[in-house]
């Protein structure tokens, strides 16, 4: 009994479908309207309306889909040379960067109709400048140019939170500014043990990043003395009383926990522990804007 197959035309759809997909990175867009819903929510005493925070999320994912599509086109020469970016659509020939310009268009002019029409236009004019900072500034410009890329780079990506508190308040507060603040530390310690363990690659696609340029010592250093500044820098919402004792404890807990792979890591002879301090990361930014929710309807409430 032979397996049924799709016509031809069906299966074109189908990748060409999945191709579209793959320009959108959905994992970093998720942690994108992720910390963007945290600083809705911590906005407000009470829980921010429903529909406003839909359409507030909904433009903000759309922003971050259209500058990852734009990431993939200005980055696909790059990529085609890279065991862990090869796949990706534009390298597979699976679309061409016309499509994925006008993708990236599409979903721009979509994002900036929701938030302007549907939420408020500075939360349109502030995402619109991230999404500029994110795909031009650090994509095409800064990641080519000098090894603190994914440091100034880095404020686009923190920007979420902010998006988020000014799409249900209206204005800017200094609170958001403080979870601003955090991820753009963050940022720095989170990428660095990916360019460790991914030097090579990077160095064949002839990208400067630290590693590449100062070596895996240097690289190392930066990254605990990020992990430093990133564990007082965590402090500061308990200090300036944004929040309480629960996410206290669980700042210093998962500040130590990263503090503990950052000096391991360092002194290492080797980056065996690279992908684990990269990964450890990830949860780390989940734990610590998870713990400023439950902090602050404990709190509320």
């Amino acid at each position: 009994m032979t397996t049924p197959t799709l016509p031809a035309s069906a299966a074109s759809v189908s990748v060409t479908w999945r191709a579209y997909l793959g320009l959108c990175k959905l994992r970093v867009v998720g942690a994108i309207v992720f910390t963007a819903v945290i600083g809705m929510f911590l906005a407000v005493p009470e829980p921010p309306p429903l529909l406003l925070s839909f359409w507030a999320a909904l433009g903000i994912g759309l922003a971050a889909a259209s500058a990852a599509a734009l990431n993939h086109v200005y980055d696909r020469e790059a990529d085609s040379k890279m065991g862990r970016t090869e796949y990706r659509p534009l390298p597979q020939h699976q679309l061409e960067p016309r499509q994925a310009n006008v993708f990236a268009a599409i979903l721009c002019l979509l994002s900036m109709a929701i938030l302007g029409f549907l939420v408020n236009p500075l939360t349109a004019v502030l995402t619109f400048l991230s999404l500029i900072g994110y795909a031009v500034i650090y994509t095409r410009y800064l990641k080519r140019v000098t090894t603190q890329n994914i440091v100034i780079g880095g404020a686009a990506g923190a920007a979420p939170p902010v998006l988020g508190w000014c799409a249900i308040t209206g204005n800017l507060d200094p609170h958001s500014l403080l979870l601003f603040l955090l991820i753009f530390v963050w940022t720095p310690p989170h990428f660095w043990p990916l360019a460790l363990a991914k030097k090579d690659e990077y160095k064949l696609a002839d990208m400067p990043m630290l590693p590449v340029i100062y070596g895996d010592a240097i690289t190392k250093l930066h990254i605990l003395l990020y992990t430093i500044l990133l564990f007082i820098s965590s402090l500061l919402p308990y200090l300036t009383h944004m929040s309480g004792l629960i996410y206290l404890g669980a700042a210093v807990v998962l500040g130590l926990g990263f503090l503990y792979f950052a000096v391991r890591l360092w002194k290492a002879q080797d980056n065996k522990l690279a992908m684990k301090t990269f990964g450890y990361s990830l949860f780390y930014l989940m734990g610590l804007f998870s713990a400023l929710l439950v902090d602050h309807y404990v709190r509320v409430g």
